[in-house]
Order: C-alpha cells, then structure tokens, then sequence
C-alpha cells in the first residue's frame, strides 16, 4: 500500500486497475436513469397500463435514488465503504432482475424503488475512492474515468434501451444489469479493500457514540428529496400548480428542505454534511454540475424523443442519434485529463467548455422537423464536444480544500445535484390526447395498439 495515501482501496494492487472495476456498477447505475426512457411506450403496452401511469417506472426510481443519495457517505462510514458498496451492488441488480421479471405496473414500480435504493449508493462511493487512491495532480485522470460513467453512460442508454426493445423486449434492459453487477461483485470482493485507517476510525466513533442516528435528519432527507423529486418529475403531467398534488409536493419539499438546511447545520454528527457547501471550490462545482447535467441530460432525452416523434425514426434510430456524441465524448475525455493543471488551469478549461456548450445549444434552436440524420448527429456532436473539459477539471477541483476524513460526504454532493437535474431536463412525457396522431406499435401476438408521447 502507498505509506502517501492510506486511505487508498487499492491496497497493494494496482490503483487504476482498481479505479475501472470500481467504476462498472455506477455505469450501469446511472445509464439506468435513462435506458427505460424510449422503452416506456413498450412496457405500458405489455402490462397494459396508460402512457401516464407508465412514468412512474421513471420517478419511483428518481423518487428512490433522491433519498440514498446525500446520505450515502454517512452510510458508507458506519457500514464500511466496501460492505457499503457491495450492499448496494447486489441491491441493485437483484432489483433489476425483479423489474425484468415483473408482471403489472406495481410490481415494476416497487422493484425500480429497490433499484434506486441500492444504486444510489454507487457512485458518490466509487468517486470517493478514486479520490482517495490518487494523489491531487493525478485526479485530472482518473476523474476522466469516472466522467465514462456520468458523461457516457446516460448518452449510451437510450442507444442501448431503443436496440434491445426493438430486437428483444423491454425485459432485457433490465437484465443485462445481471452479468455487469456479478462482475463488478467479484471484482471489488477480491481486489478492493477497507483501509485500516478507515476502520480504525469506525472503531473509534461507533465506540464513542459518534455514529448515534440522526433521525431527524434522516426524515427530512428522505421527506425533502421525495416530495422536490415528484413535484419535478410530475409536474408537466398533472398539469402545474393547478393540481392539489402538485402543490403538496411543492410545499412539502419547500418546508422540509429548509428546516433540513438549519437542523444539519447545528448537528454534531449530521447525516448530510450541508457545511461543505460553502466550501468555495466544491460549492461553486456543485452549482456548475446541476447546470451542466441540465443541459446534457435535456438534449440526452430530447433529441431521441424529437426524432421519434417528429422524424419517424424507430427507438433504435432514434438512439443512435447520440452514438456519435458520445464517441466524440470519449475521444476528448483523455485529452483534457492531460491538459487539466498541467497545461490550462481548470477554471479557464471549465469557462471555455461553458461558453462553447453554450452556443452550441443556442444553435440547436434553429432545429428543423425538415433535417437529416447527419445534421442531428452534428448537433449532438457539437453539444458534448466540450462536456469533458468541463467534467474532468470540475472532478479535480471538488475535493481541493476538503478534509479527506470527508469525500465519501462530499462525493454525495454533485452526483445528488446531477440527478436533481433530471426531472427539470425531461420530465415525464405527457400522454397524448385521444384526437392525437402518434402511434408506436408494440410487438405482440395480438394487434398493434395506440400509445405514445405528443410531440
């Protein structure tokens, strides 16, 4: 083990070895958030439920993930981070196996919440990890890894979720869950340890009472989060403020996560350690991580939807779409590792990749149900093109300044800021009304039946 990073998994292995097995099950964790996206169509009309009632396969596990989420690092520190993580492994594929198996709406629902339970765990403790087995010049690096996972695998999902509904059936985008979770078990049971510091510490605060349970805490996250989560997701298909639903949500989230602000504040041993966000580096990241994961994760879901509904293009094509982008995204990925601190300080790779991102977003206004193939897959190109010189500098600059006893804490952070920002990306697609003309046909013995999003 590195006497310079005792706090490293790697122990006497190989640290970037270590890196890439820890990162499989957060790949498929968060392509999970959107692989299900062009295959709802496909599952309502297999367990022959409305169009809306199929998005909650969608929220329920946004709903779930929400809750697991900030308290993931205070999770990690009293269970241990490996037992943590493999908990929530095996949690999550178990889950996804149920989703495949599952034969009405309920039992889909209830699975995808399980989902989201274990794989909210995933990756705020494998990005701490990869934080504590590099020292901070190398971070630049193995943060371009991890932007595989946050960058790529949202992109990759409606790619892979549109060709395995189409050439099988939408139980398999759940499955192929099973083979990646056994691998990444095994991988992380043989190779990936608990440091003996970090179970020294545990020993010591669960012997002093330092792990006493914040319940109070522990409520209003799981209140807070669940309510914001629902009044996002479902606030275009209930109609706004005008539902009584609506304006519950919204109220319960307004009141809950603010008292969690003030009680986390004053807490000795909080369960989300809300002071880290004013820690000037990580809280200005977090800010630009919502932002950035806004504007990716809209298009990532909106162009696929544009194409099918407005282009004709079947699921599959339609995922396709993205394939170029993100092919483009990893191209650039080991690039701008190199370049981060060592060339261009991270603060201007971050303003220029903002400002392109930008404008390339203010060109696709000018979108046209009259355009190629070709010129979409530029589009998309041009949108993520900067994607990893705003990633991998951001990754890098987190953790400057934080106390290294705390990144499974502040690792939580913006992986909770990304997937805040899926509900405000896409929320769930509205039905369409009966005198609309979208049909999506759905493979089965008997006849072809009307479904589908309005465009």
């Amino acid at each position: 083990m590195n006497p310079a990073l005792p706090r490293s998994p790697a122990g006497p292995y190989n640290p970037w070895a270590v890196a890439v097995m820890v990162a499989l099950a957060p790949l498929m964790e968060v392509m999970d958030t959107t692989i299900a996206n062009v295959s709802l169509p496909h599952i309502a009309g297999s367990l022959g439920v409305s169009q809306s009632e199929s998005t909650w396969v969608l929220t329920s596990y946004l709903v779930s993930n929400s809750i697991v989420l900030p308290i993931s690092g205070w999770l990690a520190n009293v269970l241990g981070r490996k037992f943590f993580f493999q908990l929530c492994t095996v949690l999550f594929v178990g889950a996804s196996v149920l989703c495949a198996v599952s034969t009405s709406l309920d039992m889909l629902v209830v699975a995808r919440v399980l989902q989201g339970l274990g794989g909210g765990g995933l990756a705020p403790v494998a990005q701490s990890m990869m934080a504590d087995s590099f020292v901070e010049h190398k971070r630049p690096q193995v943060f371009a890894l991890f932007g595989f996972t946050v960058i790529v695998a949202p992109a990759t999902g409606p790619v892979l979720g549109g060709w395995l509904t189409e050439a099988f059936s939408w139980h398999w985008i759940f499955l192929i869950n099973l083979p990646v979770g056994l691998i990444a078990f095994t991988l992380t049971s043989i190779f990936v340890s608990e440091p003996l510091i970090m179970r020294q510490e545990r020993a010591a605060l669960l012997k002093s009472g330092g792990f006493t349970l914040d319940y109070a805490g522990l409520a209003l996250v799981a209140i807070g989060f669940a309510a914001l989560q629902m009044f996002l997701d479902k606030f275009e298909v209930d109609d706004g403020f005008a539902s009584h639903f609506i304006l519950t949500s919204f109220c319960i989230a307004v009141v809950a996560l603010s008292f969690l602000m003030l009680w986390e504040w004053q807490h000795p041993h909080p369960v989300m350690n809300v002071r880290l966000l004013f820690t000037r580096n990580f809280g200005i990241c977090c800010f630009v991580s919502f932002m950035i994961s806004f504007c990716f994760l809209s298009s990532t879901q909106l162009l696929p939807q544009m194409a099918q509904t407005v282009l004709g293009y079947t699921s599959q094509t339609s995922g396709l779409s993205l394939a170029l982008g993100g092919i483009t995204t990893l191209t650039f990925m080991p690039i701008a590792a190199f370049v981060t601190g060592r060339i261009i300080a991270p603060r201007y790779l971050m303003a220029a990749g903002l400002l392109q991102m930008g404008v390339a977003l203010i060109s696709d206004s000018h979108f046209s149900p009259y355009m190629s193939f070709g010129q979409l897959t530029w589009a998309r190109m041009l949108q993520v093109f900067a994607m990893p010189f705003i990633f991998v500098p951001m990754g890098a600059s987190s953790f400057i300044g934080i106390n290294p006893k705390l990144f499974g804490d502040a690792a939580a952070f913006p992986t909770r800021c990304a997937i805040l920002a899926v509900p405000w990306a896409f929320p769930s697609p509205r039905p369409c009304s009966p005198g609309a003309t979208n049909f999506i046909t759905r493979a089965s013995p008997k006849a072809s039946i009307r479904t589908g999003f309005c465009p």
